[in-house]
């Protein structure tokens, strides 16, 4: 039986302060429901994520600002930490792990600047919602085997597909300097190439 992470309810002191500051991320706003003065219910969902994130009044009884490690997943980590900072967020700047896997708790271990290989799921960068509540954004262009269908490709904003285009252009680069001449079929190259990427199966040569 599937079993998909729907939905993460964070702590917060101000309900509206909360939510100004999610919709001004571009989050969309999913529902906000208050049947009395007890009970409110406010869902927002991250752009291209198919979970989304509760809070509100008398939905959670821990304290405000406790949520940590909360991540989402980019395919460009330069691209959101500017996108962010436009946006009212007050992001880190971009690092990578000592550890080189993932990243420590907290702020420990961490290395100014991307991965010094550009991997894929090695760049992150931290910020923090008006109560503390603390968020990760970790950078994946290339997923590992298993981590999605590859018959069901899908993209998530004209930013995500432009960047797997790029790259596919890059790899065509060297497929056609391999091969001595230019591919007429490169649709069908960049086709496979980002179909192959997004599963985290062996790319074409």
């Amino acid at each position: 039986m599937d079993m998909k992470l729907e939905v993460v309810v964070i702590p917060v002191s101000d309900v509206d302060r909360a939510k100004a500051f999610y919709t001004a991320l571009g989050w969309r706003l999913d529902a906000d429901f208050a049947p009395d003065e007890t009970f409110r219910v406010v869902q927002l969902t991250p752009p291209g994520s198919p979970a989304s994130v509760i809070f509100g009044t008398s939905v959670t009884d821990q304290a405000p600002g406790t949520a940590q490690g909360l991540q989402l997943v980019v395919s460009d980590i330069d691209a959101a930490h500017d996108e962010l900072k436009r946006h009212g967020a007050e992001p880190s700047e971009v690092f990578h792990d000592a550890g080189g896997v993932f990243h420590h708790g907290g702020k420990a271990a961490r290395v100014a600047g991307r991965n010094p290989d550009r991997a894929s799921y090695g760049s992150f960068l931290s910020f923090d919602d008006p109560d503390g509540n603390g968020w990760i954004l970790q950078e994946i262009t290339t997923r590992l085997p298993g981590r999605v269908d590859p018959a069901a490709t899908t993209f998530t904003s004209t930013a995500d597909l432009a960047a797997a285009l790029r790259r596919a252009a890059a790899a065509h680069g060297e497929h056609e300097k391999r091969i001595g001449a230019a591919d007429p079929d490169w649709p069908d190259w960049y086709a496979d190439y980002m179909v192959r990427e997004q599963a985290g199966t062996e790319l074409p040569q």
